[in-house]
């Protein structure tokens, strides 16, 4: 039973490609990849590069336009960074390490526009707008107490005893507008598939940060949040 999902899926993948194959003239393609993710900009500072996933369908409008829907993730990875931390209030800080964790998420529409020539290498650029969800999660290393416990699911047991751990210091999300723009090329393999490679740049305005209490990390105390990112995917259409 816990294959049932991939084989419905390798069905699903199936019965589409056949069809596909059945009628040239189609007018959906459906489209999966994942690839790699440069951060750009003032972000690269405080995030890290790291992968993407996407999976979305186009509505052939022409010959050489279509309309794009696509849901991406691009997991960015960790970054390490050091703050002077006191046990006291103004006393003398020492180095503490912290991590920072973010991944991106996002839904785009965007125009494609195809070479009007159908041969077998058929390239192609885009631009079109999105929402994207950003969060973010800060943690410093920490000790802390755990009790005995045993799980032969988790193949873990331990008498107990004090442990590393993580401490979570900040938490947030930011949902916000953004735009898209890209090209690429794709490759027929066959009548019912090619393989597409392609490189995208989203920009995103993100929400602005007023520091009066402190410095950002930029040094200044104003600042937005916005972020750029180059995302480079290889996948499959059908």
């Amino acid at each position: 039973m816990r294959h049932t999902p991939w084989l419905l899926a390798l069905a699903l993948v199936t019965s589409v490609s056949t069809a596909s194959a059945q009628d040239p003239d189609r007018k959906f393609s459906f489209q999966i990849g994942g690839g790699y993710t440069w951060t750009v900009s003032d972000a690269r500072d405080v995030f890290g590069d790291g992968f993407n996933f996407n999976i979305g369908g186009t509505w052939e409008a022409s010959r050489v336009i279509g309309i794009e829907g696509l849901y991406g993730y691009n997991g960015l990875g960790n970054k390490d960074f050091s703050l002077n931390v006191s046990p006291t209030l103004g006393g003398a800080g020492v180095p503490t390490p912290f991590t920072a964790d973010m991944n991106m998420q996002y839904g785009t529409a965007s125009v494609v526009f195809k070479s009007p020539r159908a041969t077998r290498v058929r390239p192609y650029g885009l631009t079109g707008v999105g929402i994207y969800y950003r969060p973010v999660t800060v943690t410093t290393p920490g000790v802390g107490f755990v009790p005995g416990y045993c799980s032969p699911w988790y193949y873990y047991c331990v008498p107990g005893g004090f442990v590393p751990v993580d401490n979570v210091v900040g938490d947030r999300s930011s949902t916000d507008f953004g735009m898209v723009f890209g090209g690429g090329v794709n490759l027929k393999a066959t009548d019912a598939a090619s393989v597409f490679v392609e490189i995208r740049y989203h920009y995103i305005w993100g929400p602005e940060i007023n520091s009066t209490a402190a410095q950002t990390i930029t040094g200044n105390t104003v600042t937005r949040a916005n972020g750029q990112f180059l995302p480079f995917t290889v996948g499959i259409r059908f």
